[in-house]
C-alpha cells in the first residue's frame, strides 16, 4: 500500500532559518512532477533572535517552478521580472523559472515583526523536457480564484491541477495535484484516482493508514492504483501532491534539469551575472556554493 514514508530532516537555508526538508529523498526524489517540498515554521517572530536573518537573498533557478503557500504570515516576493507580491495565507504563488530566473523572500510586514506567526510551503514542480528553456513568469491566484470542496469534517482546497472531479485555474504544464486537506478527528478520506504517483504530507495532527498511525512531519507516498483509507486521529491538516511522472532529472543547489551540462551552463550563468537580479532587489544576493561535485542522478531514475 504503502511505496515508502519519509521522515522530514532538518536543513538550514540561511543564517538562524532552519525548515523542514521532505523532498528531495535518497530513496524517493520525486512523487509525479514535485521534485522539492520544505516547511517552513511555525516560527514566532519575537523569539526568533534575529528576523532579518530569516531572509532568503536572491538566488537563481532553472527548469522548475516554484509554487509558494503560506498557511500564516506574509513573504515579500521579488523577482528578475520586476514583480513585487506580498505573499498572502492561503494564494498560490507560481513562479515559472524555465531559462532563467533570480528571486528573493523577504520578512518585511510589521504585524509579523512585531509578534506574528509565518508558517509556509514551498514546492518546486520539474517542468516538462519541452518547457525546460520556456520564459520565466510569475502568477498570483487570491483564496477565492481556487476550488473549494466541503463535506462533514473534510475541508480542501485545491491549490493546483485536477482532483476529486476538482480543476483548479492555476496554469500549470504537466498533469499534477496539489491539495490543501484539513479534518477533523475521526474524519475518513480517500486518495484521489486521477494520477499515478501520490503522496500526502502530514502538517500537523496525525492520520491512520492500514492500521499504523502516522504523526506530523511524515511524506507517505502510495502505491500506484491502490485505494487507501485515511482517517484523522485529531484534528489534522493535510497536502496531497502527486501527479504523473516526468523521466529522469538533476538537481544541483537551486538548479533542476533533464542535462548535466545545463546545469553546469546555470553554474557559469550565476558566477558570470547573466541571470538578471530583481530591479528592486538588487543589492546583495546568494553567491554560487563552493560545492565542486557534478551534478547527479540519484542510484534509481528521478521519476
Amino acid at each position: 500500500m504503502l511505496d515508502i514514508v519519509i521522515e522530514s530532516r532538518q536543513a538550514s537555508i540561511g543564517p538562524g532559518f532552519v525548515v523542514k526538508r521532505i523532498l528531495p529523498f535518497r530513496l524517493r526524489r520525486m512523487v509525479g512532477p514535485f521534485i522539492f517540498m520544505d516547511h517552513a515554521g511555525p516560527i514566532n517572530f519575537p523569539t526568533s533572535p534575529n528576523a532579518a536573518s530569516l531572509d532568503v537573498l536572491p538566488h537563481p533557478h532553472i527548469g522548475l517552478s516554484t509554487v509558494s503557500y503560506l498557511f500564516s504570515g506574509k513573504v515579500t516576493h521579488r523577482d528578475s521580472l520586476g514583480v513585487e507580491q506580498i505573499i498572502k495565507p492561503g494564494e498560490v504563488n507560481w513562479m515559472t523559472a524555465g531559462r532563467g530566473i533570480a528571486h528573493s523572500e523577504r520578512f518585511e510586514d510589521p504585524a509579523i515583526l512585531a509578534g506574528g506567526e509565518l508558517e509556509m510551503i514551498q514546492t518546486w514542480v520539474a517542468l516538462p523536457e519541452k518547457d525546460e528553456e520556456a520564459e520565466p513568469s510569475f502568477n498570483n491566484y487570491a483564496p477565492e480564484q481556487l476550488p473549494v470542496f466541503t463535506e462533514r469534517g473534510v475541508w480542501m482546497r485545491l491549490i493546483a491541477g485536477d482532483a476529486y472531479g476538482l480543476k483548479s485555474n492555476v496554469k500549470t504544464r504537466s498533469p499534477l495535484f496539489y491539495l490543501h486537506v484539513v479534518l477533523s478527528q475521526g474524519a475518513r478520506f480517500g486518495l484521489p484516482k486521477e494520477h499515478s504517483e501520490r503522496g500526502i504530507y502530514i502538517v500537523k495532527g496525525s492520520v491512520e493508514v492500514g492500521g499504523v498511525a502516522y504523526p506530523a512531519g511524515k511524506l507517505l507516498v502510495f502505491t500506484k492504483g491502490v485505494d487507501p483509507l485515511i482517517i484523522a486521529k485529531e484534528d489534522t491538516t493535510l497536502l496531497l501532491l502527486g501527479g504523473e511522472p516526468l523521466g529522469e532529472r538533476y538537481i544541483w543547489w537551486n538548479f533542476v534539469s533533464s542535462r548535466k551540462e545545463r546545469i553546469e551552463q546555470a553554474k557559469e550563468d550565476w558566477k558570470q551575472g547573466r541571470i538578471i537580479l530583481p530591479p528592486n532587489d538588487s543589492k546583495e544576493f546568494v553567491p554560487l556554493p563552493e560545492d565542486k561535485s557534478k551534478p547527479s542522478p540519484p542510484p534509481e531514475v528521478l521519476s
